[in-house]
């Protein structure tokens, strides 16, 4: 699977391919299997029953057949400079802490990201037995728990903050009736977002492109939307693992966000379900949302079901939603509901209780109790893996993890 920049076609440098097989084979032989638990969605794929917190599986000590690396056609994007990724004391005048991350505003509105890398960051979305958000609550009201134990809250943040977000968008032959709406959609999102927000756009087949790099200006995003072949098959997985990686090396934004809209089953991905929700949560985020167009004829059969469960996982694993609208006139709609819930979310940060250096996937959920509401219902990722190691070896580590059920 390949990212591409202005439809053009670039091999990935071969010195990143030694490099992640480098990392990979560091990490294996210089650290022996530890034992962690299985993630949510590795139970859900494999039909196994939720796991209490406390439940491990043995990682396996063999390294099984190399899959090819990720394919990035495009010029990295360079990271902010270093100067940007220093800590910033919380006393720092204008400076608001989100946890593994401290927003700066600057004299001229702007923001700028410091990084403060040992925290746990937590989107956090609340609603009422009704469904209705709820925007009134404070850091007393919430309790976070780690496989099971309780977490200090060292950061709470309740306010619109900019976001950086990738527009996904399904550009195969089964689409070609559906973009238009698409289109107006997600332009809607952008519209409805705030203005300091920044999105790029991706369509894929079975190759995926970034028709519009990190911009807000609305012109240009719309476009990037434009540009539809719609042919070729669906390498949904793929194109999702390389625009987190997109977000993680360019987004400016403290906050990150994935849409996706698709109308089918992935036929073509070299990364499955499983290594794909791992590498999301590899990297700590982003919030991924997804709308599945599978009414009609797309929605009844084996497939659907099964893309309908991917799309599923997708979101419900790193704290977002799921859409299948039952028509296009309900795309835009469900647009707007997106951009609401990325604007309310309360930014939660706590350092684990466990070291980094253990490894392993650590489940995580959040309670909120407040005098004056009945029961609250509360939406964040469902938990991570630490950030033992570089972004680049637990690529690696993904793509050489046994096959999971797809």
């Amino acid at each position: 699977m390949r990212l591409c920049s202005n439809r053009s076609f670039l091999a990935l440098a071969s010195t990143l391919t030694l490099l992640f097989a480098a990392s990979f084979s560091a990490a294996q032989t210089a650290t022996p299997p530890v034992a962690t638990p299985k993630s949510a969605a590795a139970r859900a794929l494999a039909g196994e029953p939720p796991a209490p917190a406390s439940a491990q599986s043995q990682a396996p000590a063999q390294k099984p057949e190399t899959q090819p690396p990720l394919n990035v056609d495009r010029d990295p994007i360079q990271s902010p400079d270093a100067e940007d990724n220093e800590p910033v004391s919380p006393g720092h005048p204008g400076a608001t802490v989100r946890g593994a991350q401290t927003l700066e505003k600057g004299q001229h509105g702007g923001f700028t990201l410091r990084r403060n890398v040992d925290e746990v960051v937590l989107n956090v979305t609340v609603l009422d037995e009704g469904g209705r958000l709820v925007n009134d609550l404070n850091k007393d009201d919430f309790r976070i728990f780690e496989d099971g134990v309780p977490q200090t809250i060292a950061s709470f943040q309740h306010q619109d903050i900019p976001v950086s977000m990738g527009i996904i968008i399904d550009n195969s032959g089964s689409m070609r009736d559906k973009r238009a709406a698409v289109n107006t959609a997600a332009l809607d999102l952008v519209k409805a977002s705030n203005r300091e927000d920044e999105a790029f756009v991706v369509n894929f087949s079975d190759e995926a492109f970034i028709d519009q790099d990190f911009t807000s200006d609305l012109g240009k995003l719309r476009e990037g939307l434009a540009h539809i072949d719609s042919k070729g098959g669906t390498a949904l997985y793929d194109a999702v693992v390389a625009s987190a990686d997109q977000l993680a090396k360019g987004a400016k934004r403290p906050k990150q966000a994935l849409l996706i809209i698709t109308d089918g089953e992935d036929n073509a991905s070299t990364f499955n379900l499983e290594q794909t929700i791992r590498r999301v949560q590899d990297l700590q985020g982003p919030v991924v949302y997804s709308i599945g167009l599978l009414f009609g004829d797309e929605g009844g059969g084996r497939e659907s079901r099964r893309a309908k469960r991917a799309l599923k996982l997708l979101s419900d694993e790193t704290g977002g939603m799921s859409f299948f609208p039952k028509s296009l006139a309900d795309v835009d709609p469900i647009a707007a509901e997106v951009a609401r819930d990325i604007r309310n979310q309360y930014t939660i940060g706590y350092h684990s209780t466990k070291p980094p250096a253990l490894g392993g996937y650590r489940t995580v959920k959040v309670e909120a109790r407040a005098s004056g509401h009945g029961k609250l219902v509360v939406r964040t990722r469902s938990g991570y893996y630490p950030k033992t190691g570089t972004p680049e070896a637990r690529t690696a580590q993904a793509q050489h993890a046994p096959d999971q059920p797809k």
